[in-house]
């Protein structure tokens, strides 16, 4: 797999669509989350998209990275999606590790705070984070903050 980091302005038309349709395929139709997929963040001049295409340059895996303030305090990484095809092969750890490497790297000296669907808890519990919130509803899904403290 390849795997890319670019800004908003960075993106061509081609890699915008594929990720906000994947976006959109998973969390909007397979979670039947009829809510506002495309809130601005990503236009903001700080946030990145991280992108992992395969051999055929086809997006496989999304996530992006917001800087402190705009979703939370904290740097945070959101709408981690691997598309279905692409489930259970590591690619997700793999996407998440990647980001966390770029994240220490940028912003060293902050925590990471998320707002995981509760079912990821484990997840992102093998990725350090530890949870920081009782359990709550966004979008009709429960979910969960945790926070990973900067080392």
């Amino acid at each position: 797999m390849e795997w890319k980091i670019k800004s908003f302005n960075q993106l061509d038309r081609d890699e915008l669509y594929e990720l906000l349709k994947l976006r959109v395929d998973v969390f909007v139709v397979e979670q039947n989350c009829p809510y506002p997929e495309i809130d601005g963040k990503d236009r903001h001049p700080e946030t990145l998209h991280l992108i992992g295409l395969n051999q055929n340059g086809e997006l496989l895996a999304y996530l992006r990275i917001l800087p402190p303030g705009l979703s939370f305090k904290q740097v945070s990484i959101g709408r981690v999606v691997v598309g279905k095809k692409s489930r259970g092969k590591g690619i997700s750890d793999t996407m998440v590790q990647k980001a966390l490497d770029h994240i220490k790297s940028t912003w060293p000296n902050e925590s990471i705070q998320i707002g995981a669907q509760v079912y990821l808890k484990a997840f992102y519990e093998s990725h350090g984070f530890g949870t920081a919130s009782e359990s709550y509803l966004e979008d009709g899904i429960p979910h969960i903050d945790m926070i990973r403290m900067c080392s």
